[in-house]
């Protein structure tokens, strides 16, 4: 897929994009408002360099938060599959009915297979990924430095609107008056901007560090998953294929042109290891999750719901810390259970071989009180190899 922008103005209409651009507008327009009072730059060198940074701030912000959300993570084209007889290392995708090209995973909500998929994020509309990370992670570097710089200008501006009249009898003083609508916004912009230097700041030291070790959220947890799983002796030891140092790591993100330097096809690697070697880790890994799966009959309905309180408070109560869907019930159907907790499990509905045809897999969690463990059912082992 080409370096392009693949993103549209509808991208923008979305809560996410709506809030985010909302606190960086309040935050700018209030700054700047205040600015020109406290420090003018017309009146000094200092007020206007002063203001010409934090205008800098925010064109860089702005900048690279569009690039982040138009130009995309880059999508594996739908029913992708290998030149060569690659297929056989790689996953398949029922959604793109394709092959899923080495460092990419399906995101639910883009519904496609994004190349070197991070995580999703709400704010930017789509998934940060393989084409828009460098941008993703300078949008998280300058937004707080930017919020540093507003706190620098709003927090005196406050104190010298509060000590009007003591200011107002200071020869050569620049003054500054605020309306009470004006004082209650720049009060409201302070705690934008404090949330912002904590929030975001937070992710920009997650994301960097994920750069530094070339590795995406999704990885970490595949190493994880790796380094703890019983190896063969003709496996060997497990080495991540894609950690080239930090230096050469952030070269393969940031570059002159913005444009990363593999494909998202084909990666560099470290000696010793493939274009396969972690694809080839996730099949065995799904392997044993195939053979870990338990088989269950659902024996109340459920609708899905959030905090379905009809469950119980402990089942409303501790609810899953994740986005991942729930699934409905109904009596009768059965469910291939892969991960659970104390009061939820997360499973795959078994679908007959009509629904099969008209719809991919449905999966997600649902209450552990709704279904109980067949414990010997030879019925439908085919299933059980799908899910």
């Amino acid at each position: 897929m080409g370096y392009q922008v693949v993103g549209t103005w509808r991208q923008v209409l979305h809560w996410g994009p709506l809030i985010a651009l909302s606190v960086i507008f309040t935050i700018s327009i209030m700054t700047v408002k205040c600015g020109l009072m406290w420090w003018p730059p017309t009146q000094s060198w200092g007020g206007a360099l002063n203001m010409t940074v934090f205008l800098t701030w925010v064109l860089l912000t702005l900048f690279n938060y569009f690039n982040a959300m138009f130009r995309g993570p880059g999508f594996v084209p739908l029913e992708w599959k290998p030149s060569n007889d690659a297929a056989k290392y790689l996953q398949f995708c029922d959604f793109c009915n394709g092959c899923k090209a080495p460092r990419s995973h399906h995101c639910r909500k883009c519904d496609r297979c994004v190349m070197k998929m991070d995580h999703h994020c709400p704010w930017i509309n789509t998934c940060c990924g393989h084409f828009n990370h460098g941008f993703f992670v300078w949008f998280l570097l300058f937004a707080p430095c930017g919020c540093i710089h507003a706190l620098c200008i709003l927090i005196p501006s406050i104190y010298r609107a509060v000590n009007f009249h003591y200011y107002y009898r200071l020869p050569n003083e620049p003054l500054v008056y605020l309306s009470v609508p004006a004082f209650v916004l720049t009060m409201f912009s302070v705690g934008l901007a404090i949330g912002v230097v904590i929030a975001v700041g937070m992710l920009f030291y997650m994301q960097i560090k994920s750069v530094l070790k070339n590795e995406t959220a999704i990885e970490s947890w595949i190493i994880d998953k790796a380094l703890d799983r019983e190896r063969s002796d003709d496996e060997g030891p497990f080495i991540y294929p894609y950690h080239l140092g930090w230096r050469r790591n952030l070269k393969e993100v940031f570059t002159r042109t913005g444009k990363p330097r593999s494909d998202g096809f084909v990666w560099p690697v470290v000696e010793g290891c493939n274009q396969y070697t972690l694809t080839l880790e996730q099949l065995y890994q799904k392997m044993e999750k195939r053979e870990r799966t338990i088989q269950c009959v659902v024996v109340e309905s459920y609708s899905g719901q959030l905090f379905p309180c009809t469950k119980g408070c402990k089942v409303a109560c501790c609810v899953p810390c994740t986005d991942e869907p729930r699934i409905t019930l109904t009596p009768g159907d059965r469910v291939l259970v892969t991960r659970w907790k104390k009061h939820w499990l997360y499973g795959t509905k078994m679908l007959s071989p009509k629904e099969r045809q008209e719809k991919c897999r449905i999966r997600g969690w649902f209450p552990r009180k709704c279904v109980k463990e067949i414990v010997d059912d030879n019925d439908n082992v085919n299933e059980k190899k799908d899910a």
